[in-house]
């Protein structure tokens, strides 16, 4: 059985053709309708500029959140914390061990 679906989803008053997994339907529309109510905010708030420069406007705020919250969940400095302690507690046991023989 083939799990994929055929849909159409406009962005920007364009529509296109996708086919995607059934269970990513909701969330690729949900992603359309957020480009579509960022470009109408910027239509409504700049008249003398056109389609694309609203479309890139809300792409790079899109992007931008997108690195903000890929860095609040980046969890490398707290391994290398993590490795830090290890080591150190390894140096400990090992110091210990020693002066017990």
């Amino acid at each position: 059985m083939d799990d994929k679906l055929s849909i159409r989803v406009n962005v920007a008053d364009r529509y296109y053709p996708l086919r995607i997994d059934r269970n990513d339907e909701e969330r690729i529309r949900l992603a359309a309708k957020l480009i579509n109510d960022k470009v109408l905010q910027y239509k409504q708030r700049y008249t003398d500029k056109d389609e694309q420069d609203f479309l890139s406007m809300a792409a790079l705020q899109f992007v931008i959140r997108l690195l903000e919250l890929e860095t609040k969940h980046d969890v490398d400095p707290f391994i290398d914390a993590v490795r830090e302690l290890n080591e150190q507690l390894d140096d400990v046991i090992s110091g210990s061990s020693n002066e017990v023989l």
